[in-house]
């Protein structure tokens, strides 16, 4: 393993149209580091993802995964949306989604999708991290939302990544499907780095090491760092926060922002 920080990011700015949406982002996230983002809609969360991911580029600043410019990093990063569009009437497997990770690997099969044993291997193994073996030729219509979100999390680490990126991956999941999905983050959280964008203070506060809070700027706490006062000041109000561990309402209770 390289000694290489997982994510560089120095003096970087974005801005869409002209409205700036991150100004002077500085952050560097260590190898096996699990962090989470924290911050108001429109505050640049998913932006930071997409920048990470070279979806984006930044208008100045300069981002290195691994060590590499993030498009040549992409081989080492699963990423899970925030949404996936997708016609729930559609004929398509459990299995099938899965293996929609292992596109864009090298040669031509890798970019139409001509899977391998090994693919279809790592297809299984991928889906028997998430508990979701017995699934492997359901259609995904018959999911539960939970269940989606654990395929779609096997669909990430299906190429065995080193950084795992998730957007809002609580989104639409019951209290026993965060309590899972916590557990086996736990446990990818060992072998990778993880960074998960979260409104989930609770959940947030429970896995990570840091907390990485972003309204056009960037500022890292550690998670015992969390205070009332600090999420007030982030959000512009009071903000639900729910411990999970003990299934408690915080002290800072209020309207969910």
């Amino acid at each position: 393993m390289s000694t290489e920080p997982a994510i560089y990011i120095r003096d970087v700015s974005f801005s869409y149209s002209g409205a700036a949406v991150l100004e002077d982002v500085n952050l560097t996230v260590a190898q096996r580091e699990t962090l989470c983002v924290v911050g108001p809609n429109g505050g640049g969360k998913t932006t930071l993802l997409k920048l990470i991911l070279g979806l984006l580029q930044p208008n100045k600043g300069e981002i290195r995964v691994f060590g590499l410019p993030p498009r040549l990093a992409r081989q080492k990063v699963g990423y899970m949306p925030q949404q996936v569009a997708h016609d729930r009437h559609f004929p398509v497997t459990v299995e099938e989604v899965v293996l929609m990770g292992r596109l864009g690997g090298s040669g031509l099969a890798g970019v139409l999708g001509w899977y391998t044993k090994a693919d279809r291997a790592a297809a299984v193994e991928a889906l028997r991290a998430v508990g979701m073996e017995a699934a492997l030729r359901w259609p995904m219509a018959a999911l539960s939302g939970g269940q989606r979100q654990r395929v779609l999390l096997a669909r990430a680490i299906c190429t065995q990544p080193e950084l795992l990126l998730l957007d809002e991956p609580t989104a639409n999941v019951d209290t026993l499907a965060e309590a899972q999905l916590a557990d086996l983050l736990g446990q990818l959280s060992r072998r990778m780095t993880i960074l998960m964008v979260s409104h989930d203070l609770g959940f947030v506060t429970h896995l990570a090491e840091k907390v990485i809070c972003v309204n056009r700027r960037v500022v890292v706490h550690p998670t015992g760092e969390l205070t009332g006062q600090t999420i007030r000041q982030l959000y512009g109000g009071q903000v639900r926060m729910v411990d999970h561990r003990r299934n408690l309402l915080s002290s800072t209770v209020g309207s969910h922002g």
